[in-house]
């Protein structure tokens, strides 16, 4: 777990990318445009990182021959999502190519590993209890208050993968859930006031970096609207800010890292972990002084972190396949917001097929451009 000696990668060398979807394509962008090659593993031909870096692997991710190329051809690589194969990341790890290291990526793949991790460092996390078929499932729910949720350990994302347990009458759709996925994990509901995220850099060397705290809204259990700065005391980000600190030690954190947690009054709950950039910091390229993927590409490059300012306020919302039709309707008549797609060939409704931040000189004021915006395409 010990973080690899900070060896510098400068400009002109080359950084490989584990995944080609929109995380890689921002990461790349960032990279490219401090004046790095970067090459992507991914098995979708053209997939959107490809479409702007210097050349692409076209495996799959637990192909260890696609691993041993990008390892080979790279002089540092990173992933841009958790489930990449740990004999591959072990691999890399131990080429010297992997400062983000394959224990973050253990972790993170599994729920039951994240909550003990929190447990252990004292943090404070939803009741839970692990269960591996429907009698398990049946017995914790005699003893947990409803309603609760039941999550399968490792695989989902975007609300897949889960079931919430309103009332007595859930309970047989959960112990079938149990026996379908095997190992699960039933937590409490958390009737939360809103939900956060903090998303922080830990360089090579051990300093971090927070980016400002933000706020999220979700929609079918897919983010829709971020906002930034979050309405929070200043007692309760200073708990959050607290927490991501105490597990980036604790994982030897290098690059960019996510953390979400549940807000109650002036109480936290952390709630998942994402070891790579995330959706909620999207609107730092426009907002801040750097992104969260060109901060991720110094840390992982042994470069020191920069400073962060939050320059001005800001609301970012995902344009998923329902939606990218009327952005670019509206693109000619927008004064305001910051498009960005990412080059998906194929449209489904719920895919997230791009972003839009809007910034401005208050909060209102970028609230404002959202909301006529989403007026407007009404």
């Amino acid at each position: 777990m010990n973080l690899q000696n900070n060896k510098v990668i400068l400009p002109m060398k080359t950084i490989g990318i584990i995944g080609g979807g929109q995380l890689g394509r921002m990461m790349a962008i960032a990279a490219k445009y401090m004046g790095y090659h970067v090459a992507v593993l991914d098995p979708t031909p053209n997939c959107p990182a490809a479409q702007v870096s210097d050349q692409q692997i076209t495996s799959a991710y637990d192909d260890m021959s696609g691993i041993e190329k990008l390892t080979d051809i790279s002089d540092v690589v990173t992933y841009e999502f958790e489930n990449v194969d740990l004999e591959a990341a072990a691999f890399i790890e131990q080429a010297g190519k992997l400062p983000q290291g394959a224990y973050a990526l253990e972790v993170t793949q599994n729920r039951e590993k994240e909550k003990s991790i929190m447990n252990d460092s004292g943090l404070p996390v939803p009741a839970n209890k692990v269960v591996g078929d429907s009698d398990m499932c049946e017995r914790v729910l005699e003893n947990m208050p409803l309603p609760s949720v039941i999550k399968t350990v490792s695989g989902g994302y975007d609300g897949k993968g889960q079931l919430k347990i309103n009332t007595n009458d859930d309970i047989q759709a959960a112990c079938e859930f149990a026996d379908r996925n095997d190992v699960c994990i039933i937590e409490q509901w958390v009737p939360f006031d809103k939900e956060i995220s903090v998303v922080f850099t830990r360089g090579q060397s051990g300093e971090i970096t927070f980016f400002p705290v933000s706020e999220n809204e979700h929609k079918d259990h897919i983010l829709y609207k971020t906002t930034v700065p979050a309405s929070i005391s200043a007692a309760v980000q200073q708990k959050a800010l607290d927490a991501a600190g105490i597990l980036a030690e604790k994982m030897n954190i290098a690059g960019t890292f996510a953390i979400e947690m549940f807000v109650k009054g002036d109480d936290i709950y952390l709630n998942e972990m994402a070891p790579r950039p995330h959706n909620s910091g999207h609107y730092t390229i426009e907002a801040c002084t750097i992104s969260q993927f060109e901060q991720h590409i110094r840390a992982i490059c042994g470069l020191p972190l920069m400073p962060i300012e939050l320059l001005r306020p800001a609301v970012m919302i995902n344009i998923l396949g329902d939606d990218v039709e009327t952005a670019l309707n509206e693109l000619p008549k927008m004064r305001y917001g910051f498009l960005h797609l990412y080059g998906k060939e194929t449209v489904k409704p719920k895919r997230k097929m791009g972003h839009i931040t809007f910034i401005a000189d208050t909060l209102d004021e970028a609230k404002q451009q959202l909301a006529a915006y989403e007026e407007a395409k009404q």
